[in-house]
């Protein structure tokens, strides 16, 4: 009986031992952590930022106003380039209001660095105040890019 018990026991001490080590260098990756596995091109960030054209008095960002947001205020924080598209957007206003508007979508692919990022978010907060608007939604995106 006693050697029926002392060999399973004696095992699971034995095989507790057999965790493999992690490296001192390796870091955890939780859950939450983006990680872009490139097989070209380099792992780069896609932002894009989503403008609305609608002014709450009741008027809209002209093409010319838009053009020179870009020229002036864009252009210079990224000249390696840029794209822009025209959409539709909707989204539910501080006021509980559904609101339907023309927008206009930024997509920036850049290195992800905090300068960055700081100028994008000024970018965001310039646009606000010249054309009266209550947030410019930002989405970020780890991809992979080749030029």
């Amino acid at each position: 009986m006693l050697n029926k018990l002392a060999m399973p026991l004696a095992l699971a001490l034995f095989l507790t031992g057999c965790q493999a080590p992690v490296a001192p260098h390796q870091h955890a990756v939780t859950p939450t952590t983006p990680v872009a596995v490139c097989h070209s091109g380099d792992m780069m960030m896609q932002t894009t930022l989503w403008f609305g054209l609608s002014k709450p008095d009741g008027g809209t960002v002209s093409a010319q106003a838009w053009q020179q947001f870009i020229d002036n205020d864009v252009t210079p924080r990224f000249k390696d380039g840029l794209s822009v598209y025209d959409a539709k957007g909707q989204w539910l206003g501080e006021n509980g209001r559904l609101a339907r508007e023309n927008s206009k979508a930024l997509m920036l692919i850049h290195r992800p660095d905090s300068a960055t990022s700081a100028s994008i978010d000024a970018l965001r907060e310039i646009y606000k105040k010249r054309f009266n608007q209550e947030s410019v939604m930002r989405v970020d995106a780890l991809v992979c890019a080749a030029f």
